[in-house]
Order: structure tokens, then C-alpha cells, then sequence
């Protein structure tokens, strides 16, 4: 069984939940903080490719850039080598849910309701992300997750560029980027883009999430893109009554051509889809009323500039009879009269009793809720919003917004910052615990998890990392998790029994420790370790010692044999009894010519080989 592939030395991969044009999606385990996590890796067949390195290391930088609950958080990034190739991944939040595209493929239809709360879940963290500086660009069914609490999830800002980006067009290398079914005109164009592409591609989205299909489909995505330049959609409610018009309205208001004539922010689009739900007039129905009664062109001129001669939806008296056309009246006329009807509405709030609403942006909360009052507003409620400019405990803005007239009954909305949305992480590497913790509690933030690892270059009690890591942007407030140094990491004494001297060296060596080596008389092969001080299998600290016995051959017991000739008496002619080439053994005299003088002439005669005599 092939062991499961891991990356960084960190993330295990179980399996692919997910591809795409140029990455697949694995989930994961982080064994470190053991979690489970999903990464992004840049297919192999791309990542040769300068273009898509480029491109999914600033996905990684965008979405690691932003900290919002609707947002797929970035958790760390890297590079693996796989034949040779360096190819860059991204660990990412692993979010238990399905993409509103699988929901689509299973054709799932969803109540209005639901769509709109989807809606309002996308653009939430489009708020977010324009409010940063950050266009997405990209905004389609796939891209948008539900967890199993029905939370949206927005996810891939693979070719998301900062709106200040001189090169943040849709066109490279003459080829449109994105996706035909959801391509803003100025996109389809290969025009910059700004924040209303993303809200015409989150109306398309609203449309498919109503309708079940695209707004626009055709044989290849040049005929995609330039019906989304040219043509009109066909009306939601054309194609399913049950659609609420409110709906239809704010759908077709974020996917007009003119990015002047849809809506300005995210945030006024939600609103708007906030006001519907709660059975409230919206401003895009007034919108498509004022627009319905400064349309009444002739029938033909409206075919002639929208659709083709056999278009379904175009009007051919010689087909359709006079029936049809008598139809098309009447829905006209009904339009003029829903018109009239929000008109005469709007015209009797009374605009003499109307005010403006005064700008109290930096002012503290009780000075912008004093000139609110004077400016004849009493129902004000307050929301805390993080902001990075205006000072804690002061105002940023009202809603409606400063300057527009309101009549004294309307409710206002006042946000007060909470401070900065994020603030830099101190480094607190290699601080002692007590001291890190307070750096990091002076700044704000509190203290998670607290966990123990070796380290041979932080001193034991010292913090060798931090998650988020120093230098890093986090939420004040947020957790911070610490790791503490336990010292080097230890070593086990290897086993040296049987071992010469060299070779427990050696082994010894290579476990980064040393040995301090006595030797021992012992039956045990010489030369040979006999014992050692810590055992085997012990685990001690880099650089211990370790005492090494070796074996020492014991001497020999003393013989009970004749005590060797002492040199007393006279040397011998060579022809007595005696063997040969020996020494004599005492029996008898000895004479002979030779002057023996009793030292050694040699090696002990204990030494030569022995024989018995006859």
C-alpha cells in the first residue's frame, strides 16, 4: 500500500475533492496542528508555465490578504518538488459543503428567498474585498461554496487584481480571462474593470440561482461573451411567475450594460436585497419604473435594437397575429401604471418635511447621534464595523448616507469603528514565554493553544513560532497560538555491545554524542565493549557522553612447571640427552663448551612449542 503523499513535510493528502482549469483542490490533514485543511496545487502539466506561477501566487496573496467570515481563509503557502518541477500549493480552510454549481448541476431548485440570502452572502464578501482595495473578477457558481449551516463561502481569487492595478484588465495575450456565462460587458470587452463587474457577475449568478440556467448560453464563448455586450436578458419572470418582481428588478438592475446604471457598491445592492425581503419598496423597482415609461418606442424599433428577426422573444406581426400585439399593449400598459403607482408613492412623502442627513463621519458616538438629533433624525441605531482609518469609538458613516434628504421618521443606521480590521503580529520568536505573552496581550490580541517541541536553536522556555507567524495581519482580539521550546530534541544511545573501540566512535558520532572509553580485564573477546553507561535505547540530550568499557585480556595464572634454567651451570656441548633446539630440563649435568651466562638469549622458553619427552 503506497504511502499517502506529503507536502511540505507538513500536509498529508488524502484525496482530490475538487479541479479546475489549472489546479486541483486535496483534502488534507495538517499533521502539525492536526486539522483538516484543503490545498490547492498547481496542476503538474501548468506548472512550468511562468504565467500560471504568477497567477496562483497572487490568488495566494489576495485571499491571504483578506480576513472575513464569507471569505475561504488562506492558512499558509509553499512549494513541492515532483519530478523536478517546483510546483507552488496553497492550504486553505476547509469548508464541508458543496459549490452552488453541484447544486445547480443536480438541478436543484431553490425558493427565491434562498437565492436572495445566497446573494446576500456573495456580496458580503465582495464588501469586504472592494472595501480592500481588491476586485475578484471571477464571480461564478463555482466559486461559491454553502457549508452545511448555510453560510456562503466565496473562494479562487486566482486573476483578482487590486482595483489600483494600471494592468487590471480582463485581456491577455488577446484572450479574455474568466468565465463567458458570467462576463461583465467591460470584461468581455477587455476593459478595466472595477468593483461593478463583480456585481453584474453576481446578478448572473442570482439569474442562474432563479432560473436554473445562465443569462446567456451559445456554441462558443465569443457568442457568450457578445451577447453579454449586446443582448438583453430574457426576464426571470418570463420564464418562472413564482419569481417575485422585487427580485427581477434587483437582478436586472446589477446586470445592466451601463456599469453607471447598475448599482455603485455591494453594499447599496444588498441593501436592496435586504429591503425586498422584508416587503419594503426597493430602489431598483423604482428604477425599472421610471425606465418603463420612457421606453414607449415603436414595437419595431425595440425588436430592431434588441433581438434579431427570428429571435423568440422579437414580435412578428405575421406570425404572431393580431392577438399577440394586443398582449404586448396591455403588459405595457399594466408597466405604466405600476409606474405611475410608485410615483404617486414616492410623491406623497411630503418633501417639504424632509431632511438632510448631516455628515458625522470621525465625530465620537454621542457628538454624530447629538447632530443627528438636531438635524430632526430620533430613531438611530448603532453597528460596531472595524475600520483602519477612523479611531475606535468614533463614527464612519450613516445609513442612508450623508447628504440625501430623509423624512424625520426614517430609521438611520450609524456605524462606529471597532479600529483597524486587522493589525501586524509581533514577532516573538525566541522571547520567553511570560515576556510573549504580554507583548502579544499589549497589542490586543489573546492567547490560544500552548504547545511544547524540540528546538536546538531557541532556549528551552523561549517561543520558537507563533500562528498566525509574526509580521503576519490578524483580527485584534483574535487567538494566538504558541509554541514553546523544549529544548534540543533527544537522542537515543545507540547499542555498542561487541564493538571495537573505532566502530563505537563512529556510532556514537553519528547520534551527535561522545564516549569516554576505560578498558576492563574480562574473559570477553579483547578490544571488544563489554558495557556502557547509559544503556541502550536511552534517550539523553545531544552531546552527552556515554562511558564505553572495553575488554582487557586477563594474564595468565602461574605454571607449576620447572623454573627455566637460571644460568648457574655450564653450558652444554649440544649432545646430551635434551631435544634438540630446546632448553634443557634439568636432568643432569650439562657440559660443554659454551660459557652460558643466565640472561636471556631470546624469548622464554614458556613460549616455544611444546613437546613431552621420551
Amino acid at each position: 500500500m503506497s504511502q499517502p503523499r506529503l507536502l511540505g513535510g507538513r500536509y498529508e493528502l488524502d484525496g482530490v475533492i475538487g479541479r479546475g482549469g489549472m489546479a486541483e483542490v486535496y483534502r488534507a490533514r495538517d499533521l502539525r496542528l492536526d486539522r483538516m485543511v484543503a490545498v490547492k496545487t498547481l496542476r503538474h502539466d501548468m506548472a512550468r508555465d511562468h504565467t500560471f506561477q504568477a497567477r496562483f501566487r497572487r490568488e495566494a496573496q489576495s485571499a491571504a490578504s483578506l480576513n472575513h467570515p464569507s471569505i475561504i481563509a488562506v492558512y499558509d503557502t509553499g512549494e513541492d518538488m515532483v519530478d523536478g518541477v517546483s510546483i507552488p500549493f496553497i492550504v486553505m480552510e476547509y469548508v464541508d459543503g458543496r459549490t452552488l454549481k453541484e447544486l445547480l448541476d443536480d438541478d436543484r431548485r431553490l425558493l427565491p428567498e434562498r437565492c436572495a440570502e445566497i446573494a446576500d452572502g456573495i456580496l458580503r464578501a465582495l464588501e469586504y474585498s472592494h472595501r480592500n482595495g481588491i476586485v475578484h473578477r471571477d464571480i461564478k457558481p463555482a466559486n461559491v461554496m454553502l457549508t452545511r449551516q448555510a453560510e456562503v463561502k466565496v473562494m479562487d481569487f486566482g486573476i483578482a487584481r487590486s482595483m489600483d492595478d494600471n494592468q487590471a484588465t480582463m485581456t491577455q495575450t488577446s484572450q479574455v480571462i474568466g468565465t463567458a456565462q458570467y462576463l461583465s460587458p467591460e470584461q468581455a470587452r477587455g476593459e478595466r474593470v472595477d468593483a461593478r463587474s463583480d456585481l453584474y457577475s453576481t446578478g448572473c449568478v442570482l439569474y442562474e440561482l432563479l432560473t436554473g440556467h445562465p443569462p446567456f448560453t451559445g456554441d462558443s464563448p465569443v457568442s457568450i461573451a457578445y451577447q453579454h455586450v449586446r443582448e438583453e436578458p430574457v426576464p426571470p419572470t418570463e420564464l418562472d411567475p413564482e419569481i417575485p418582481g422585487w427580485l427581477e428588478d434587483i437582478t436586472l438592475r446589477a446586470m445592466a450594460k451601463d456599469r453607471d446604471e447598475r448599482y455603485q457598491s455591494a453594499e447599496e445592492m444588498r441593501q436592496d436585497i435586504q429591503r425586498g425581503m422584508q416587503g419594503m419598496p426597493t430602489t431598483a423597482a423604482a428604477m425599472a419604473a421610471a425606465g418603463a415609461t420612457t421606453a414607449m418606442d415603436p414595437v419595431d424599433d425595440r425588436r430592431d435594437d434588441r433581438y434579431d428577426d427570428d429571435d423568440d422573444y422579437g414580435y412578428d406581426d405575421e406570425r404572431r397575429g393580431n392577438g399577440k400585439k394586443a398582449a404586448l399593449w396591455v403588459t405595457l400598459a399594466l408597466a405604466v401604471i405600476a409606474a405611475i403607482g410608485v410615483l404617486l408613492w414616492m410623491l406623497a412623502q411630503d418633501p417639504a418635511e424632509t431632511s438632510e442627513i448631516p455628515d458625522v463621519a470621525n465625530l465620537s458616538q454621542s457628538e454624530a447621534e447629538q447632530k443627528l438629533n438636531q438635524a430632526g433624525f430620533s430613531d438611530i441605531t448603532t453597528e460596531e464595523e472595524n475600520d483602519d482609518e477612523i479611531e475606535k469609538g468614533n463614527a464612519i458613516r450613516t445609513d442612508p448616507a450623508a447628504g440625501r434628504q430623509a423624512t424625520p421618521d426614517t430609521k438611520i443606521t450609524l456605524y462606529i469603528s471597532k479600529g483597524p480590521g486587522s493589525v501586524k503580529v509581533p514577532d516573538v520568536t525566541g522571547l520567553p514565554l511570560t515576556e510573549a505573552t504580554a507583548k502579544l496581550q499589549n497589542e490586543g490580541f489573546k492567547i490560544g493553544q500552548q504547545q511544547n517541541e524540540p528546538s536546538s536553536s531557541v532556549s528551552k522556555g523561549n517561543v520558537t513560532r507563533t500562528s498566525p507567524q509574526g509580521g503576519a495581519s490578524a483580527d485584534p482580539g483574535s487567538k494566538i497560538d504558541l509554541w514553546i521550546s523544549s529544548g534540543p530534541e533527544k537522542v537515543k544511545v545507540p547499542d555498542l555491545s561487541g564493538m571495537t573501540k573505532d566502530q563505537a566512535e563512529s556510532a556514537l558520532k553519528e547520534r551527535n554524542l561522545s564516549g569516554s572509553f576505560t578498558e576492563e580485564e574480562s574473559d570477553e573477546p579483547e578490544g571488544k565493549v563489554i558495557r556502557q553507561d547509559p544503556a541502550s535505547g536511552t534517550e539523553v540530550d545531544p552531546n552527552s557522553t556515554v562511558n564505553v568499557v572495553i575488554a582487557k585480556k586477563k594474564p595468565d595464572e602461574p605454571s607449576d612447571s620447572p623454573s627455566p634454567p637460571n644460568g648457574d651451570g655450564d653450558g652444554g656441548d649440544g649432545n646430551g640427552d635434551e631435544e634438540p633446539g630446546f632448553p634443557p630440563f634439568g636432568d643432569g649435568d650439562q657440559s660443554g663448551d659454551g660459557d652460558q651466562s643466565g640472561e636471556d638469549q631470546g624469548a622464554p622458553w614458556w613460549q616455544y612449542p611444546f613437546r613431552s619427552r621420551e
